[in-house]
């Protein structure tokens, strides 16, 4: 059996590879390929394109890669039409995987193609719904979603999140010491993401560190390219002597607090119930752009599922050092509220299983 993967970010390439592993307990030949970077490279994956760099902040910095993209998807979706694989997987990245299942389509393709992660999950937009489910089979994460789709009269599956069957809750650790304590810093994984969080996230951390000496700092790099942005971005805070580990669950093992940029990342910290704050930066034409077209009341995960404040949320002007610094101090002090509502947003996600379900499903696609 061979499956096609098309990710445009970590995020996704996190999602293809659990879910990937998840199909080989059934189904020990499956062979995988597709778009991804090297996350999925390492778990067997062949590699048709590299999203090295792909990802952006906003339309305004995708402007310069759209003409790359168009190419790389007609040529793809030219592919996999002569050669169809026994089903293919769209996971989020909608700008480009909503394009190449219209374009397959278009193609004569007939073949089964599952969206895993549907895009705009929060943004509720019916034209979209409509055109994700009249091309593949959706199937989401997300209640929200579910409902919204469901609401349309539009077909979705939904088994919960996969993140529940992977990440087990850490064992509670005892208090930080006074004078100390780890912090995990994970800026992002998008380089717009890292140039404009580092600068408030590592000021913050240099004011945590007056009140406590000992401090240890941890920065997660999603990938190759993160970890140069970051080596680049600490040559200004050389006395935060931090140390660059790959991966967000990484950088999160041994934190008793967490700062993270808002995504996929502080799922995975709620998850393994890590204290957290999260923030979010954009330029002002984007963030101009991003009040046009969302007014929700939260921007990240834990709080859109549970809508109610579960991580403090830093958005913009108020991603200020002291904000930060203040954030972490009182969460290193006193965390028992976040953690019993993480407990909450875990039986609210799933449970064990859900993950081995979105694989059976994804098999009895490939087979029909």
């Amino acid at each position: 059996m061979r499956v096609f993967f098309s990710t445009g970010e970590a995020s996704g390439e996190l999602a293809a590879v659990d879910l990937a592993q998840a199909m080989r307990v059934h189904a020990p030949q499956l062979v995988c390929e597709g778009i991804g970077n090297e996350r999925m490279r390492a778990a067997g994956f062949h590699l048709r394109w590299s999203t090295q760099g792909w990802a952006s902040m906003g339309p305004i910095e995708a402007l310069g890669k759209i003409a790359k993209l168009l190419a790389i998807m007609l040529i793809t979706a030219a592919e996999l039409a002569r050669r169809p694989p026994d089903l293919i997987v769209l996971i989020d990245f909608g700008a480009f995987n909503v394009r190449l299942a219209s374009t397959l389509r278009r193609l004569g393709y007939r073949g089964r193609i599952l969206y895993y992660f549907p895009p705009a999950a929060w943004l509720d937009n019916r034209k979209r719904a409509r055109q994700v489910a009249r091309l593949c089979t959706p199937l989401t994460p997300f209640t929200h979603q579910r409902d919204f789709y469901r609401s349309l009269g539009l077909e979705i599956a939904y088994f919960g999140h996969p993140l529940v069957a992977t990440i087990d809750p850490r064992p509670r650790r005892s208090a930080a010491p006074a004078d100390g304590g780890t912090i995990a810093i994970l800026p992002g994984s998008r380089q717009g993401e890292i140039a404009r969080h580092t600068a408030p996230l590592f000021a913050a951390a240099r004011l945590l560190r007056r009140k406590r000496p000992q401090l240890r700092i941890v920065l997660g790099a999603a990938d190759a390219d993160a970890e140069t942005a970051l080596r680049a971005a600490l040559r200004s805070y050389a006395d935060l002597d931090a140390q660059i580990v790959r991966g967000a669950r990484s950088a999160l093992l041994e934190a008793d607090v967490a700062a993270i940029a808002s995504g996929t990342a502080v799922l995975e910290a709620a998850l393994l119930d890590v204290p957290t704050i999260a923030l979010y930066v954009l330029s002002a034409a984007q963030y101009k752009i991003a009040l046009r077209v969302y007014s929700g009341r939260w921007i990240t995960i834990p709080n859109l599922i549970r809508d109610e404040d579960v991580v403090p949320e830093f958005i913009q002007a108020a991603a200020t050092p002291g904000g930060l610094a203040d954030a972490l101090e009182r969460l290193l002090t006193n965390s028992d509220a976040q953690h019993a509502q993480f407990a909450a947003l875990r039986t609210q996600l799933g449970d064990a299983a859900t993950l081995d379900r979105c694989a059976v499903f994804a098999l009895g696609l490939a087979a029909l």
